[in-house]
């Protein structure tokens, strides 16, 4: 191996992630400011270069912009999660053919490990960006460093320098021109370091990128933690995050949402419970896995006029199960009692926990309950797969018609790379 050449890491970011998949099978959205607003359409949670510069920032309720976004241009989009999760598994599986050493960081971000000279570093970076771009039609940026915390710090160089061209690699800069770079940065800027650890630095006088990699680690340890200590690790270039593998099996799975009016009846929230322990059953299935026990809720908005309630309770199963119809019976047994009739509740959630893989254990026949042979599971995933995920359900989640409190998205755009029916049209001049 070449003197040259490293062990390096490769940060690789979905530019506006959201806002990219929007634009990908909506083109009139591009150049135009553009905001994805969360559950429920509350609020803004991705925002375009465009709705940036009007200053339009993370979180900003919709009920304060609505009024000016015709006099901005401002377009709005309702979250998509199918579509941008069915880009970013294509934009992951794209990535996974560069590197072995692979971590998936979040639905729109990639750790990899290579190693080369720094250039042909750059080069396999401006390889990556092309082939996403022409395979996938999602932009991305690409931040190359010593070490996760750096290769972070990279990525956001590559987003700010236009002629960076989406691929900023620390080894092309001289140490003094890297300290620079991290004079420039605050703390807060760094990845992991939030506003009340970054005011807590100040009082020690440590206010920059710069000042923290020169910081005493020990120090640090002792007035923070080790995890801020291997901050301090990362930024002088020593590697101390490995890169993670992905789960094959999640340790909890949630089904959590808010809804769109308030659910007011047990009769209604028998259907919440109904709908989302089905959902969650149907998570499971999809990665091969059982739960041995299952928790759930429902809650009253603590900004409403009357006084805040939450009711919960739980279940462990006899055996572990991936059966909606015992997780239904559970969660409508376990909390309908509770629910009171007229209270205001605005969100509800189904967990499982102690997930194992199915088949790891098998059950003596005697405890598996009657109606697992029929696989009743299986046959609502058969069902939903071929004619859609409102074609069938159990009970009174199988009622045909979305209901009432379902979340609201007022302007949702098409699933257009999972669903036939919503396939995008082109339009030739």
């Amino acid at each position: 191996m070449p003197a040259s050449e490293s062990r390096r890491i490769m940060l690789v970011d979905m530019n506006n992630c959201f806002v990219s998949c929007e634009r990908l099978f909506g083109p009139i959205l591009e150049g135009v400011a553009t905001v994805v607003l969360s559950n429920n359409d509350g609020c803004v949670v991705a925002r375009s270069a465009e709705a940036k510069a009007l200053g339009i920032q993370m979180g900003d309720p919709w009920f304060k912009l609505e009024g000016r976004a015709k006099q901005w241009n401002l377009q709005y989009r309702s979250s998509n999660y199918e579509l941008y999760g069915s880009l970013s598994e294509r934009v992951m599986t794209i990535l996974a053919r560069y590197a072995a050493d692979f971590e998936v960081y979040s639905i729109d971000e990639a750790f990899l490990s290579l190693r080369g000279t720094p250039a042909e570093l750059t080069a396999v970076a401006r390889d990556i960006r092309a082939t996403i771009l022409r395979n996938v039609g999602i932009p991305v940026s690409i931040g190359i460093a010593k070490s996760k915390t750096l290769a972070k710090l990279s990525n956001r160089g590559s987003k700010k320098n236009p002629a960076l061209e989406g691929v900023c690699n620390l080894d092309d800069y001289t140490p003094e021109h890297l300290n620079r770079i991290l004079a420039a940065h605050p703390t807060t800027d760094l990845w992991g370091v939030a506003g009340r650890t970054g005011a807590r630095l100040t009082a020690l006088n440590i206010h920059t990128a710069l000042d923290l990699r020169n910081a005493d680690p020990a120090l640090i340890r002792k007035k923070f933690s080790v995890v801020l200590q291997r901050t301090v690790y990362e930024l002088r270039g020593i590697d101390c995050l490995p890169l993670e593998p992905p789960a094959t099996v999640k340790e909890q799975l949630m089904f959590s949402r808010s809804f769109a009016i308030p659910v007011t009846t047990r009769q209604a929230m028998e259907r919440v419970l109904s709908v989302y322990s089905q959902k969650a059953a149907g998570r499971l299935r999809k990665q091969h896995s059982v739960a041995k026990s299952m928790s759930f809720f429902v809650s009253t908005s603590p900004f409403s006029d009357t006084p805040y309630e939450s009711v919960h309770g739980g279940v462990s199963f006899p055996v572990p199960t991936d059966d909606p119809v015992e997780m239904v019976r559970a969660a409508i047994a376990g909390l309908i009692p509770q629910v009171r009739e007229g209270a205001k509740y605005v969100r509800a959630g189904v967990m499982l926990a102690g997930l194992c893989a199915r088949g790891a254990q098998q059950p003596l026949e005697v405890f598996v309950p009657l109606h697992e042979h029929k696989a009743v599971g299986e046959l609502l995933d058969r069902v939903s797969r071929r004619h859609g995920a409102a074609s069938i359900g159990l009970g009174l989640a199988g009622l045909k018609g979305a209901p009432i409190w379902s979340m609201k998205r007022g302007h949702l755009s098409k699933r257009a790379t999972t669903h036939w029916d919503e396939l995008a049209t082109v339009h030739a001049r």
